[in-house]
């Protein structure tokens, strides 16, 4: 029997995406590669991809839509979330850059950076605060991610994986609903999966040795991947992390009306309906059209499920991700 508790009520959903699209062919053009290979073994066909527009930028136009979409004025912001691995500074923050952006002044703000899981633990700790019942009410959770930031366009294995793009909720707490989380994170794969930041170097520095951080060698500040250890721990823990999340929501896989996965990799989704035993029609994907756009990924593609009808007001969700940490998480909702 499903378990009732205080959860969360979306009121306005929104997504941006930059108007440059890459196809496979275009990546045929810098790196050896075909359409047909990039599509049989990752799903993707095109990606949206920056012309100089920042992350902020697009976190911020998203976050118009969903704030329209709800039919309120930044104004009626109590907090604001910004999940995003790809800022465009250490300081600000991508939250107040956005906040400045829509005119929502005198709202919290803050950015959080579980990389691909970033949505999930986002909604997670929007809940928490609602739950709070202590001055937050309505509050504004963005993905914003600028992959190609990142992205070594030398590496025909990753690069023909990764878009650009953002998409924003809009959340109030609703009491007596579904809801269910579990969250967690594996850091003994930290080194699967990195893109590094700024250096340990300063004028006062005597030692020439490099501390051992036990993680790969990167070219600067471009991302590194080991593709078959992230496939191998995605297709363990996506399966687990549903199941998990079923069972303290009280509900089968079986009774959920969506679920909505990290898009990276179509074959990996594939994996998690079977270890499932549910179809794959229960499976919300729309790769094929944005690629890899890390926490961006969940809430934009059920901004097009919404808006093309296949998930509807009542129905159980649940979003599953995992990512660079490394980390993963399952959150069912009722929408």
């Amino acid at each position: 029997m499903a378990v009732k508790a205080t959860g969360i009520e979306i009121i306005g959903v929104g997504k941006y995406l930059p108007e440059m699209v890459a196809t496979n062919e275009d990546f045929t053009k810098i790196v050896e590669t075909s359409d047909e290979w990039i599509t049989q073994r990752t799903g993707i066909k095109t990606r949206h991809i920056t012309n100089g527009e920042p992350t902020y930028y697009l976190g911020a136009q998203a976050a118009k839509a969903a704030l329209e979409d709800a039919g309120i004025e930044a104004k009626d912001i109590d907090l604001i979330v910004v999940t995003t691995c790809t800022p465009d500074f250490y300081t600000p923050s991508t939250s107040c850059l956005v906040q400045r952006e829509i005119g929502a002044f005198g709202s919290m703000a803050i950015d959080i950076n579980c990389a691909c899981t970033g949505f999930d633990y986002g909604l997670d700790m929007v809940r928490r605060y609602l739950l709070a019942e202590d001055g937050v009410d309505t509050v504004l959770l963005i993905a914003s991610e600028e992959l190609s930031k990142f992205t070594d366009y030398g590496d025909r294995a990753s690069c023909i994986l990764f878009g650009d793009g953002s998409a924003a909720f809009v959340i109030r707490r609703k009491k007596d609903t579904l809801w269910s989380s579990y969250l967690g994170a594996d850091g003994s794969g930290a080194g699967f999966l990195v893109a590094r930041a700024l250096k340990s170097e300063n004028v006062f520095r005597k030692s020439e040795e490099d501390f051992d951080m036990g993680m790969p060698e990167t070219k600067e500040h471009l991302l590194y991947q080991d593709g078959k250890e992230v496939y191998k721990f995605a297709t363990k823990t996506l399966a687990a992390a549903v199941q998990k999340a079923c069972e303290k929501a009280g509900i089968t896989p079986d009774e959920l009306a969506a679920i909505v996965p990290h898009q990276a990799n179509v074959r990996i989704i594939e994996t998690a309906a079977k270890n499932l035993g549910v179809s794959m029609d229960k499976m919300v994907v729309y790769i094929d059209r944005y690629g890899n756009t890390s926490s961006a990924s969940i809430p934009i593609a059920f901004c097009d499920a919404v808006a093309g009808g296949r998930i509807k007001k009542g129905d159980k969700v649940c979003f599953v991700g995992f990512g660079g940490g490394l980390t993963y998480a399952a959150v069912i909702f009722e929408y």
